[in-house]
C-alpha cells in the first residue's frame, strides 16, 4: 500500500460549510481524464454531488482535455461523472441530503496508493455570513499570539 498524492482541494468548501462526514469513492472516468488529472487539470470549484435514481453523480468538476490525446474523442470538460460507493452508503447520503442544509460537496482529489483516482466527498452544512467572520477573526488572533509568541522567544 503505497502513500495517496493529492491532486487538487477543495478550499472553498472548507470556507462556506461546516463538513460533519466524509467518505471516499471512486470515479468513473473516460479516455484521457486520468491523464489529466495526472498533470493537476482538475478543478473543484463550485462542483456538487447529487444521489440520482439510486446513483451518486459529481456535477461541475472541470476536467481539462489532455493536450496529447486526439481531440475528437476526448470527453466533454464538465459532464457530469457517476461516483462510485456502495449502495447502503448511497443510501444513507440520500436520506441525510433529505434533512435541512445537507449538501455533498466533493473536497479532494487523490491517486490511492494504487494508482486509482479518488474523491473525497463530505457530507456538509452551510455556514451563514457571521460564521465565517467569526472563523475569519479566530485565525487572525490565533496568528497574533504565535506571532507575539516569536518575538518574545526572539527577545530571551
Amino acid at each position: 500500500m503505497g502513500i495517496e498524492k493529492v491532486v487538487t482541494v477543495n478550499r472553498k468548501a472548507y470556507h462556506d460549510f461546516y463538513i460533519d462526514e466524509t467518505y471516499e469513492a471512486g470515479i468513473e472516468l473516460k479516455g484521457a481524464e486520468v491523464k489529466s488529472i495526472r498533470a493537476g487539470r482538475i478543478n473543484l470549484k463550485d462542483s456538487y454531488a447529487r444521489v440520482e435514481d439510486g446513483e451518486l453523480w459529481v456535477f461541475n468538476m472541470h476536467i481539462s482535455p489532455y493536450s496529447h490525446a486526439d481531440r475528437y474523442t476526448q470527453p466533454e470538460p464538465d459532464r457530469p461523472r457517476k461516483l462510485l460507493l456502495h449502495k447502503r452508503e448511497i443510501m444513507r447520503l440520500l436520506g441525510k441530503t433529505k434533512e435541512k442544509g445537507y449538501t455533498l460537496v466533493p473536497l479532494k482529489v487523490y491517486f490511492n496508493g494504487r494508482g486509482k483516482v479518488k474523491v473525497e466527498i463530505g457530507l456538509a452544512r452551510g455556514k451563514q455570513l457571521f460564521d465565517k467572520r467569526k472563523v475569519i477573526a479566530e485565525r487572525a488572533a490565533k496568528r497574533e499570539v504565535e506571532r507575539a509568541l516569536r518575538e518574545r522567544q526572539k527577545g530571551e
